[in-house]
């Protein structure tokens, strides 16, 4: 499948939103959660305002120009949180295009991007159980 990893437009943040539901790991057999969960001020902060910082960035994965993918970083207070040097990560695919490598180069990407802005370290806070926290693994291990 081909796909392309670009920048998030202005106009495109509003879509953190679904992405950010999209991004909530529910084990098999669980039912999901309402929608309008990610209303709550702990998911808000990961896109509140967002680009309103010098550290907020995002990309996106385009296939055949529909947004199917986003990766975002920003320095917050949540669930991962180290320090004010430290942007925390959150990633999120539809699942149809899950398993694909679509979501390890957006990793890769945004990762290299932050390298580029001086950052050292990101911070990413997932559930052990979440089939892609082996994946998450590999990536910063080899960075």
């Amino acid at each position: 499948m081909e796909y392309t990893i670009r920048e998030m437009t202005v106009t495109e943040y509003p879509l953190l939103n679904e992405f950010l539901y999209e991004a909530i790991f529910i084990p098999d057999g669980i039912k999901p959660p309402p929608k309008n969960i990610i209303a709550s001020p702990e998911l808000q902060i990961y896109v509140d305002r967002f680009g309103t910082s010098n550290a907020d960035f995002a990309l996106v994965a385009e296939v055949e120009e529909k947004i199917v993918g986003a990766v975002w970083v920003r320095v917050m207070h949540d669930y991962g949180h180290i320090d004010d040097e430290t942007p925390s990560l959150a990633v999120s695919l539809y699942k149809e295009y899950r398993g694909q490598g679509i979501g390890t180069d957006m990793m890769k990407e945004i990762l290299s991007l932050l390298k580029t802005h001086g950052y050292k370290r990101v911070s990413l806070s997932v559930q052990k159980a979440n089939y892609a926290a082996k994946m998450y693994q590999k990536i910063v291990s080899a960075k």
